[in-house]
C-alpha cells in the first residue's frame, strides 16, 4: 500500500507540475481575450472579485516572507496584476458604454455596489474618494516605493564587486568551500537582479495610476455622449448614471491596485533581518521599546488631563500603554533572572565537581597571525592586509604546488597596538610591530643618510629602517630608501616564516588533496605508485622532504611517473627523493638559477674540495654497508657548515645565486646535514643538471 500511495502521489505531483507550466500562457491568453471579447456582467463580477482576492494574496505573501528574495517572482506578478486590471477596465468600459443606459446594474453587481455602498450613491463623494485613492497610491506609496527600489538597486549594483571580493577572500582563507562560494555568488547576483526588476516594475504601478485617471475621464465623457445623443437621456440623468458606474469601475480597480502597491512598498522597504514583518514590528515597537512605551503613556496621560482635550480618549490609551509597559517590563525582569541563574547544563566552575570536557580543548591552527587592535581595520572585507594575505596564500600555493592551509588571523590584546605575532602550529616563530599610519623606509646601503622618523630594524632582512610619515615617501625614495606600507611588512615577514617552515605546513591533509587531484586527472598512474611503490604516509614523508628542499610539487604527473618507472618497493625516503629530483632537474635548476638568455650562460656553482668530498663519500658508503643512516662527527659537521657558510657569503658578495654542486651519492645526506646546521641552501647533484646547461665552478669549499 505504501508503494502504491507513493506512486499515486508522484503521479499527482507530475500532473500538477504540468498544470503549473500551462498556467502562465492561459492567464495571458485570458487577459488578451478580455480586451477583445465583450464580457457579460456576471463574468465581470467574478473577475473583479478574483482581482481583489489575488491582490490580497500578494499583500499577505509579501507580509509573511522572511526576506525579499523569498518573493523573487513579485516583479512578474506585478506586471500580470497590472495587465489584468487594465484588461478589466477595458472590458468594464465597453459594458458601461454599451449598456449603461439600462441602469446602475448594467455593468454588474460589484461595480454597482462600489458605486452605491462605498460612496453612498453620491457621485461627487465618489469622485473625491477616487481622487484621494489615486493621490495615496500615486503620490505617496508608489513614489516612495519607486525611490526605495531605485536606491536599493543602485546600492546593490555598486556593492556587487565588494561582495564578490568578500566571497573570494573567505574562499581563499578556507572559511567556505567552492560550493558555498557558488551559492553566495548566486545570492548576490539574485539580489541585484531582483532590485533592478523592482525598480522597473514600480513604473508599472505609476503607469497604472495614470491610466486609471484617463480611463475614468474617458468613461465619463463617453458615457455622457452615448447617454444623451444615442439613448436620449437627460444630461443630469446621464451624468448621474455614468458617473456612478465609472466611479464604481475606478474604485473596484484602484483598491486592488492600492493593495499591490502596499505589497511592493513592504517588499522593497524590508531591512536586512531575516524574519517575518509581524515579528519585526512587534519586537522593535513593543518588546524592544519598553522605555518608549512608558514615555508615550506619560505624554498621553498628561495630554488627557489638560482642560479642553478629549479626556477619555487620551486617558484610555494612556492606561492601555501603561499596562502593556508593565507586562513587558515584568517579562524582561523574569528573563534576566532566569538567564543569570545557574542551570544543570551550565555548572559553575567554583565547585570541586566542575565539569571539564573536550570543549576546553581549542584546535591549533597550522598558520596563525595574532594582531594588535590598530591592525584590525586592515583585516576588514576591503582591508589591504586581507587582500595581501589572500594573494600571499595564492602565490605560495601556486609556487609550492599544494594548497597552503588557511591563514587564521585573530586579535590579541596582550600585543602592542601595532604588534603582530606569527605562529606555526600554535608556536610563536616571529613577531614585529608596525605603524598603520606610517610607511617603512628600508635602507638599501651603508652610505644612505638617516631620515626623520622612528628608527627600527627591518624584521625580514635585518636592515636599518625608519617609520616615516606618508608625506615623506618621495623624499625617502630620492635618498635611496625602499618604501613599503604596513600590510607589505607583515605579509613579507609572514612569507619568510612560512618558507622556513614549509615542511611543518605540509601535512597528510595536503598530501590527500594532491592525491585526490592526481586521481581525478590520471587515476591509472596513481594506482601504479600506491600502494605498490609506497604507502600514502611514506609518500607524504617523501613530499615533505621535497618541500623542505624548496622543490615544487606542481608537476604531479612527472613525480608519479618517476616513481612508477624508477621506484621499487622497499626504497627509503632519500632514494625516492633522488629519483624524483633527477626527473625534475630542469625545473629545480630554473628555480634556483633562472636563465632567460639564449644561448644560456654557464651555471655558476660552488663545489666541494676533493678531500672534503671524499670524507663525505666514505661516511655515506660506510653507512650503506652497515644499513644505517649516514652521520658525521660533530667536528667534521662543524667544519663543513662553517666552510659552506663562508663560501655562500662570498658568492652573495659577488652577486651570484648560492648553489652547491656535489656528487650524486652525497647530495641527499649533505642536504640533510646542512639543514640540521641551520643552512637552507640549494644542493644539486651533477646528474640533475640538464645536458644543454654548462656548469662553471667559481668557489671551492674546503
Amino acid at each position: 500500500m505504501g508503494v502504491v500511495a507513493e506512486e499515486m502521489r508522484g503521479a499527482t505531483e507530475s500532473r500538477w507540475a504540468g498544470y503549473q507550466a500551462l498556467m502562465g500562457p492561459v492567464v495571458l491568453v485570458m487577459i488578451l481575450g478580455m480586451i477583445v471579447v465583450p464580457l457579460p456582467p456576471i463574468l465581470l463580477d467574478v473577475l473583479f472579485t478574483f482581482n481583489i482576492t489575488f491582490a490580497l494574496l500578494v499583500l499577505f505573501a509579501a507580509f509573511y516572507i522572511r526576506k525579499p528574495l523569498d518573493f523573487s517572482a513579485f516583479p512578474t506578478i506585478l506586471l500580470i496584476a497590472t495587465l489584468l486590471r487594465l484588461a478589466l477596465n477595458v472590458a468594464a468600459a465597453r459594458v458601461i458604454l454599451l449598456y449603461g443606459y439600462r441602469g446602475d446594474q448594467a455593468a454588474g453587481v460589484v461595480i454597482e455596489s462600489f458605486g452605491r455602498f462605498v460612496v453612498g450613491g453620491n457621485y461627487v463623494v465618489g469622485i473625491v474618494v477616487f481622487a484621494i485613492l489615486i493621490i495615496i497610491n500615486f503620490v505617496v506609496i508608489t513614489k516612495g516605493s519607486t525611490r526605495i527600489a531605485e536606491v536599493t538597486a543602485r546600492f546593490s549594483l555598486d556593492a556587487m564587486p565588494g561582495k564578490q571580493m568578500a566571497i573570494d577572500a573567505d574562499l581563499n582563507a578556507g572559511i567556505i568551500n567552492q560550493e558555498q562560494a557558488k551559492k553566495r555568488r548566486e545570492i548576490v547576483s539574485a539580489e541585484s537582479d531582483f532590485y533592478g526588476s523592482m525598480d522597473g516594475a514600480s513604473k508599472f504601478v505609476r503607469g497604472d495610476a495614470i491610466a486609471a485617471i484617463m480611463i475614468i475621464l474617458i468613461n465619463l465623457i463617453g458615457g455622457l455622449v452615448v447617454g444623451v445623443f444615442q439613448h436620449g437621456m437627460s444630461l443630469s440623468h446621464a451624468a448621474h448614471t455614468y458617473t456612478l458606474l465609472s466611479i464604481g469601475d475606478g474604485l473596484v480597480a484602484q483598491i486592488p491596485s492600492l493593495v499591490i502597491s502596499i505589497a511592493a512598498g513592504i517588499l522593497v522597504s524590508r531591512g536586512g533581518e531575516d524574519a517575518e514583518m509581524g515579528h519585526l514590528v512587534s519586537k522593535q515597537i513593543f518588546i524592544g521599546n519598553r522605555h518608549g512605551l512608558l514615555v508615550t503613556a506619560i505624554i498621553l496621560g498628561v495630554t488627557g488631563i489638560i482642560p479642553g482635550m478629549p479626556h477619555w480618549a487620551f486617558l484610555i490609551y494612556a492606561a492601555l500603554t501603561s499596562a502593556l509597559w508593565f507586562v513587558l517590563n515584568d517579562q524582561h525582569k523574569r528573563a534576566i533572572l532566569v538567564s543569570s541563574a545557574p542551570t544543570p547544563s551550565e555548572p559553575t566552575q567554583d565547585g570541586a565537581d566542575a565539569v571539564i570536557d573536550t570543549r576546553i580543548l581549542r584546535p591549533i591552527e597550522v598558520i596563525g597571525l595574532a594582531i594588535g587592535y590598530q591592525i584590525i581595520p586592515m583585516m576588514q572585507t576591503d582591508g589591504e592586509l586581507q587582500k595581501r594575505l589572500n594573494l600571499l596564500r595564492r602565490r605560495i600555493s601556486e609556487s609550492a604546488g599544494f594548497l597552503l592551509p588557511a591563514i587564521h588571523v585573530h586579535d590579541d590584546l596582550t600585543l602592542r597596538p601595532g604588534g603582530y605575532r606569527i605562529e606555526i602550529h600554535g608556536v610563536e616563530e616571529a613577531r614585529g610591530e608596525v605603524y598603520a599610519d606610517r610607511l617603512l623606509a628600508v635602507s638599501s646601503g651603508a652610505n644612505i643618510p638617516p631620515i626623520e622618523g622612528i628608527h627600527t630594524i627591518d624584521p625580514v632582512y635585518g636592515a636599518s629602517a625608519y617609520w616615516i610619515g606618508r608625506e615623506r615617501s618621495d623624499d625617502a625614495e630620492l635618498l635611496g630608501y625602499t618604501v613599503i606600507d604596513a600590510p607589505t611588512v607583515i605579509t613579507t615577514h609572514l612569507h619568510e616564516v612560512i618558507q622556513q617552515h614549509m615542511d611543518e605546513v605540509f601535512g597528510l591533509r595536503q598530501m590527500q588533496e594532491l592525491l585526490d587531484l592526481a586521481g581525478q586527472r590520471d587515476g591509472k598512474l596513481l594506482e601504479a605508485v600506491l600502494p605498490r611503490i609506497a604507502t600514502a604516509p611514506k609518500l607524504a614523508k617523501v613530499f615533505r622532504e621535497l618541500v623542505m628542499e624548496r622543490v615544487s610539487l606542481r608537476d604531479m604527473s612527472i613525480i608519479l611517473e618517476s616513481l612508477a618507472e624508477d621506484g621499487r618497493e622497499g626504497m627509503h625516503t632519500g632514494q625516492m627523493v633522488e629519483v624524483i629530483r633527477r626527473r625534475l632537474g630542469r625545473q629545480i635548476l630554473q628555480s634556483v638559477a633562472p636563465e632567460s638568455a639564449s644561448p644560456p650562460t654557464p651555471v655558476q656553482v660552488a663545489v666541494l674540495d676533493q678531500k672534503l668530498e671524499q670524507v663525505l663519500v666514505t661516511s655515506v658508503q660506510t653507512a650503506q654497508g652497515a644499513g644505517t643512516q649516514p652521520a658525521l662527527e660533530p667536528s667534521v659537521l662543524l667544519h663543513l657548515s662553517q666552510a659552506v657558510r663562508q663560501s655562500m657569503k662570498e658568492m652573495e658578495e659577488k652577486s651570484i645565486q648560492p648553489l652547491l654542486m656535489v656528487r650524486d651519492e652525497v647530495r641527499y645526506p649533505l642536504s640533510v646535514w646542512l639543514r640540521s646546521a641551520g643552512l637552507f641552501i640549494p644542493v644539486m647533484a651533477f646528474s640533475e643538471i640538464p645536458g644543454d646547461r654548462q656548469v662553471k665552478s667559481v668557489i671551492e669549499v674546503h
